[in-house]
């Protein structure tokens, strides 16, 4: 669960639940205009709550407010919107396509709403609370985990959620704070700081080196059993260069190949061939000596990395420590040669 959707499910916004009309706010104060009603801020909150929770019941369970009270906040919260949000059943509760882009946008807007808050009121405090980041699959080892677990130190009351995935997620939608990405940019809407750039590196085992011997130059890898990235029926072609901008094409072969850097990573540590990965998937495994760099002066094609965000005028301080913290101490780029 996100923490976007966390903070919703624990936010009464106006502050009382159903039970204390009297102390609610007025209702000049907590209303929204729509072209068809007004939309009180409590209603919409109920209805992420619910829609977080899975049923009213359980959305009843972790509040203030009763099962019915929350029925009867989302029926207007629907009449005032001129919409049906939920598909309601005797055993199930679904949401229609209106709901789910009205839930995606509510819960932001109400994350927002509380990293105003936070904005105004802890700027003087100890960071704390939960920042969700996502980045490649391939991050999950090296220096980004490293940089994190030296901010876990650093920051003990700042808990980091970490998600690492082959899709684009949409940052705002699904409740990111953070997000580290590889290759070109495609939403402007977010703020980008470069953290480096991550070529390819051609590596193999141990183990598979010392049966099938090293290649000396870009051509002899013709010759090696080669685990392949998205290849064409058993072959594909390695455009490399070297510093002086000379370029080579090899057109390697091989018995294994997959559509992500994971499988093919994980065939060349049990030694199937030779293999050409981004740095920043095989720089644990180098170091460690789980893999050994070849053709050290010859290269694959190179991706920027980005840490990128939504751009917002108010921004949570654990997230900005985060994101600050990131900026200054995580750096990628070829790996030590050596």
């Amino acid at each position: 669960m996100s923490s976007s959707k966390t903070v919703a499910k624990q936010r009464t916004t106006s502050g009382h639940p159903e039970r204390a009309p009297k102390s609610e706010a007025p209702s000049s104060q907590r209303r929204l205009t729509t072209g068809l009603g007004e939309v009180e801020l409590t209603d919409v909150v109920a209805f992420v709550r619910v829609v977080d929770a899975g049923s009213f019941t359980r959305a009843a369970s972790g509040s203030l407010w009763p099962k019915s009270a929350l029925s009867r906040r989302v029926a207007r919260l629907e009449h005032a919107l001129g919409v049906r949000l939920l598909q309601r059943t005797t055993r199930s509760l679904g949401l229609t396509d209106a709901g789910a882009a009205y839930h995606a946008r509510a819960s932001a807007a109400l994350a927002q709403l509380d990293e105003a808050r936070e904005c105004a009121t802890h700027t003087t405090q100890d960071p704390s609370g939960v920042v969700r980041i996502t980045a490649p699959v391939d991050m999950g080892t090296g220096p980004f985990s490293k940089v994190l677990a030296d901010f876990a130190r650093r920051y003990p009351k700042i808990h980091v959620e970490v998600d690492c995935t082959g899709r684009m997620v949409d940052l705002v939608g699904e409740g990111f704070d953070l997000a580290v990405r590889a290759g070109r940019l495609r939403d402007s809407s977010l703020v980008a700081k470069k953290l480096g750039h991550a070529p390819l590196v051609v590596v193999a085992s141990p183990e598979y080196l010392e049966r099938a011997g090293r290649p000396k130059r870009p051509a002899d890898l013709e010759q090696h059993a080669c685990v392949l990235f998205r290849a064409t029926k058993g072959e594909v072609v390695w455009k490399l260069e070297n510093p002086r901008g000379e370029e080579q094409s090899v057109r390697v072969r091989g018995p294994l190949s997959g559509t992500d850097f994971t499988f093919v990573r994980a065939a060349a540590l049990h030694g199937a061939g030779i293999t050409l990965l981004p740095a920043l998937a095989a720089s644990a495994d180098l170091e460690a000596g789980r893999l050994e760099w070849l053709l050290q002066s010859w290269l694959g094609p190179s991706s920027p990395v980005h840490l990128v965000y939504p751009s917002s005028r108010f921004i949570p301080q654990r997230v900005a420590v985060l994101r600050d913290f990131l900026a200054e101490h995580l750096r990628f780029g070829c790996p030590q040669a050596s």
